[in-house]
């Protein structure tokens, strides 16, 4: 009993140190964020404010690009780009694909296998493949770019929220209360989603990182935002052409996609095990 116990509050302990290492990094990122336009040194796409190429030093920390652009500022502010589309991203995919695992959860067989065909064909397909493809339709851009990530993961959060709701669809519960209730829209709101909203919390966080990084990935192979807007991903482009020469270029846009994305992982982790102890890592 007392190791089961001495057990249960060492893993208690992991989540919550995974969490609060998590929440820290994305709190410092998130402020960042928020404080660029007046934190930023230089405007991030003035070009000559020094040497090109330079290297970081105390006034510029870190370094200059080719074009002679403060390379801190452009990290700073493109914060703002990187983490709003993947914000932008995940709202817009959680919405669409949340609406339709819930729609068929409750709704009459023939919508549920009529959704869930649609969603089956979309989830077999890669997510990138499926915003490469937006992409390419819509064009680059900023707006497309979250538009076609959310769409790539739209068909991931229908699934995954179907499963929620099909499991709490079961429960004695709700079964009981389906009989009391006026119709699935109260019995959703009422009954269901405050017992599934911890674990779509939890999808949602890895999905911003998941989403920083289709961004950043779509940036590097230019179909993403485009020159000269400071997004992580686009500065990694113009980083690769001096990659031996001037490495801080990709350095500090790579390690600010790194933080980003352990940061979220570690949230969601954490949110995880805290939420089922005995279901989540012991190590």
């Amino acid at each position: 009993m007392t190791r089961a116990l001495g057990g249960t509050h060492s893993a208690g302990w992991r989540a919550h140190w995974r969490f609060i290492l998590g929440l820290g990094i994305a709190i410092f990122l998130a402020a960042a964020a928020l404080l660029a336009p007046w934190v930023a040194p230089f405007e991030p796409n003035r070009m000559a404010v020094g040497p090109r190429l330079a290297a970081p030093s105390a006034r510029f920390i870190f370094g200059t690009d080719e074009f002679g652009r403060d390379l801190f500022s452009r990290v700073l502010v493109g914060a703002r780009l990187s983490l709003g589309i993947g914000i932008c991203a995940v709202a817009g995919g959680l919405l669409v694909g949340g609406l339709i695992g819930l729609a068929a959860a409750f709704s009459g067989r023939i919508i549920e296998v009529a959704l869930l065909r649609a969603v089956d064909f979309l989830y077999a397909l890669p997510d990138t493949l499926i915003a490469l493809s937006l992409v390419a339709f819509l064009g680059p851009g900023t707006l497309n770019v979250a538009t076609a990530i959310a769409a790539g993961m739209a068909p991931v959060f229908a699934r995954t929220t179907y499963g929620l709701a099909a499991v709490e669809r079961g429960k004695p519960y709700v079964e009981a209360a389906s009989l009391a209730t006026t119709g699935p829209f109260r019995l959703v709101r009422v009954h269901v989603m405050p017992n599934i909203v911890q674990s779509v919390a939890v999808m949602a966080t890895l999905g911003v990182s998941s989403a920083v990084l289709a961004a950043a990935g779509l940036s590097f192979l230019g179909l993403g935002v485009q020159p000269p807007a400071p997004e992580w991903g686009l500065i990694l482009v113009s980083g690769a052409n001096y990659m031996n020469k001037a490495p801080w270029i990709l350095f500090f846009p790579g390690l600010a996609i790194c933080l980003t994305a352990l940061s979220l992982n570690l949230i969601g982790d954490g949110l995880r095990d805290m939420s089922d102890p005995r279901g989540g890592r012991t190590s």
